[in-house]
Parts: C-alpha cells; sequence; structure tokens
C-alpha cells in the first residue's frame, strides 16, 4: 500500500516552505539595503578620502581592495563594480611622487571583480568601458638579474594611458608602458603592453590590430 502524506504533515510541509520563501525574500532585500547603504559616493565619509570623486559616481559593494584614495581621481557619473581593486602604492599611506596616481574620466564602467593598480601614472579617458576582471598596473617585476629571485627585484614602472570611448572585454590585462588610442576595442583575454593606435580592434597574447574602424 502505498504511503499517504497526512494532512498534517501537508500543512506543516507548506508552512515551512512559505517560511523559507519569506526567509529567502528577506534576505535578498536586506543585502541589497545594506549595499546600496555600503556604496561609496561623493558626499560619503570614504567618498570624501579620494583625491577627486565626481557627481554621481559610485564604487559598489563591496569593494575588494582601495588604499591611498587621496591619489585618486574619478570623474563624473562613474561606475565602479562590486570587489574591484583601485590602488595607489605598495602600502597604506605611501607618499607618491605626484598628488594624481590614477585617473578614471567621466562615464566610465569598472566591470565587477578587475583591478587598477597605479604606481606611477594610469589615466583612463572618459567613457571607457571593462568587462569583469580587468586588470591594469603600470609596474611589473624586474627579471634581469638570474641571482635574485625576481620577487626581490626591483620592479619596473611605466604610465599607462586607455583613449575615451575605448573597451575592454572580459579578462583583459593591461601592463606598463602599453597606450591605448580613443575608441579602441581589446578582446577578452588579451594581453596588451604596447601602442594600439585610435580606432582600432586588437586581440591576443600579445594583442595585435585585428583591423581599424576609424570613420572614414
Amino acid at each position: 500500500m502505498l504511503w499517504r502524506e497526512r494532512p498534517a504533515d501537508t500543512l506543516l510541509h507548506r508552512l515551512r516552505a512559505a517560511a523559507v520563501r519569506g526567509l529567502g525574500e528577506a534576505v535578498h532585500i536586506s543585502r541589497r539595503i545594506a549595499c546600496e547603504a555600503a556604496a561609496i559616493g561623493p558626499s560619503t565619509r570614504r567618498g570624501r578620502r579620494f583625491g577627486a570623486m565626481g557627481e554621481a559616481s559610485v564604487i559598489c559593494f563591496p569593494p575588494a581592495a582601495i588604499f591611498n584614495e587621496r591619489f585618486i581621481e574619478i570623474g563624473d557619473d562613474t561606475l565602479v563594480g562590486p570587489l574591484v581593486t583601485l590602488s595607489v602604492g605598495m602600502v597604506a599611506d605611501q607618499q607618491m611622487l605626484t598628488p594624481s596616481v590614477l585617473r578614471i574620466g567621466n562615464r566610465c564602467v569598472i566591470g565587477r571583480a578587475s583591478a587598477i593598480v597605479a604606481h606611477l601614472s594610469i589615466d583612463i579617458g572618459d567613457d571607457v568601458w571593462t568587462g569583469h576582471h580587468v586588470y591594469i598596473t603600470d609596474q611589473n617585476h624586474d627579471v634581469r638579474d638570474v641571482t635574485v629571485p625576481i620577487g626581490r627585484q626591483w620592479m619596473t614602472e611605466r604610465p599607462v594611458s586607455i583613449g575615451e570611448g575605448s573597451w575592454l572585454g572580459h579578462g583583459v590585462v593591461v601592463l606598463p608602458g602599453a597606450r591605448l588610442g580613443r575608441h579602441v576595442v581589446i578582446g577578452a583575454n588579451s594581453v596588451v603592453s604596447g601602442e594600439i593606435p585610435d580606432y582600432s580592434l586588437a586581440a591576443g597574447n600579445p594583442a595585435r590590430i585585428i583591423r581599424s574602424h576609424a570613420p572614414e
């Protein structure tokens, strides 16, 4: 004979399922409220630590690592996604050579879990968007002295610039000395170390120009 659920068991099951659904909704609502409340904007205490943070810009919660904010400038209407690292220098409270080391322009979007690590100069123009997990740095390890472990050698620094209106796909790595022109597209998972002219589409490791989409 097949076992049949008793009415009391059915009612208990339904009450439990309703309670779980209600708790789940409460968790989602609480998380959304917490993320909105903890976001960093120009009027927040954390936002005022930045060298500049423009109107309507926001760094979503939770960030990954942010330090030496006074050397970071962010323009207007820029969105920095969650789990993003924005750092200047090697350690917190390090004194840098110039008052502005990392500059992000107006109306930019920095994708989730990306990292921008500046030591000398990183300049990101207006309307630059990135995919998730993009890494941009102006410093790299030296490898010239084979008698010293790579991690202990003096690190080289070269400025990086990314022109206005450019798009960096998912997983792109931008290395020291890279110079991207205006309206440049970099394909997903590419590694950029040199110069990419205006209106170019580049991809690969190292990134090479595939075609141009110049207006003319």
